[in-house]
């Protein structure tokens, strides 16, 4: 589980440090403040220096490039991977440090670097001629793990795609992040496969039953030609998990996901999507419940009063922190509230989304 964190020179974050971190955590704060931002950090982390997390759609927004890479060949470099550098500067390199439960201190640098290269001909009448090449934009991974183990990748634009090169990498924790523009049946699917190997299939069923009471039974299925979930809801023929609505494929995803990294971390964006407030304490409690089970740490963004207040309610004294993000022309800082700080904000009506 990670204790701490120190964030410098990513996208908002000029400099941020959070000195305590705890097995859940909701990370507030306006547009902008940098909550997205976080849980980018730590994804880029757990990748342990590989270099392809710069072509990683979790991390460069929005985006989806082909496997070869020829879809993003001309903008790559200067459009998108400046976005991942505070200011856009790209002449300060990314620094990402975290200390560990397990592990003791990680630190992960991306500097960009755009090393000059020459070809060189012979010619019987003229001579060694040389030829400066077109400078090509490459982002160096800098990783120093467990036992201070140094790892060194880089990923470089090329005519034909993307050039890659590191060693083989251990990463001493996975990580899976769940954001709000991106959604994989066919994934959410294999993990309940999964799940109902370790025989813990019934774990999924109980937390969607809280969203939707009717369910009697799930399984993963490849009727549409799609592997994805299904439920049975009373009717004459089950029905796909996307039809139910967006708080059931919610509540399935963050399940799946605990499970699908016992150990690790889940990185969640807006996590209170599709849910009706209603619900979000006993889905804190089946958070909390799954977390517990599988030794998962959980980062989860909001700008929901209400889901803060349910987490409150539901899991009580310490059993999360929020962590309040701020941002102005000089710095960044993160507030972080335990129990008795969030209840007073919650009765004075502080703001703390």
């Amino acid at each position: 589980m990670l204790k701490r964190l120190e964030i410098r020179n990513f996208r908002v974050f000029k400099a941020l440090e959070i000195d305590r971190l705890s097995r859940l955590n909701l990370i507030a704060g306006r547009n902008n403040a940098g909550k997205t931002s976080l849980l980018e950090a730590i994804f880029l982390l757990a990748g342990a220096g590989n270099a392809q997390m710069a072509i990683n759609a979790h991390v460069i927004r929005g985006l989806n490039p082909s496997a070869d890479g020829k879809a993003w060949q001309q903008p790559v470099d200067e459009t998108f991977w400046k976005q991942l550098f505070s200011d856009l500067d790209m002449s300060k390199p990314i620094e990402i440090e975290a200390r560990h439960a397990s592990h003791g201190q990680l630190a992960l640098e991306i500097a960009s670097d755009r090393p000059h290269s020459a070809e060189f001909s012979i010619d019987r009448t003229e001579g060694l001629s040389m030829t400066n090449l077109p400078d090509e934009r490459a982002l160096t991974f800098r990783y120093r793990g467990p036992k201070g183990k140094k790892i060194k990748s880089h990923i470089r634009v090329k005519e034909q795609g993307f050039e890659i090169e590191q060693p083989t990498i251990q990463v001493p924790f996975i990580a899976t992040i769940l954001l709000s523009r991106i959604q994989n049946t066919r994934e959410d699917a294999m993990r309940l496969g999964m799940l109902r190997k370790q025989k813990r299939g019934d774990m999924l069923l109980k937390a969607l039953q809280v969203v939707e009471p009717k369910l009697q039974s799930i399984e993963d299925n490849s009727a549409s030609g799609i592997p994805m979930i299904w439920g049975d809801i009373g009717l004459s023929e089950l029905v796909p998990l996307p039809v139910m609505g967006e708080g059931m494929t919610q509540m399935a995803r963050l399940i799946l996901a605990i499970s699908s990294v016992p150990d690790g971390v889940v990185l969640v964006d807006e996590i209170e999507n599709g849910l009706h407030h209603s619900a979000l304490s006993d889905v804190w409690r089946v958070i909390d419940e799954a977390s517990r089970q599988f030794r998962t740490q959980v980062f989860a963004t909001t700008h929901n009063f209400e889901c803060i207040e349910a987490a409150h309610h539901a899991l009580g004294s310490d059993g999360f922190l929020l962590h309040r993000l701020e941002v102005n022309d000089v710095e960044n800082r993160c507030v972080t509230l335990k129990s008795n700080g969030i209840h007073a904000a919650i009765r004075h009506q502080f703001e703390i989304r």
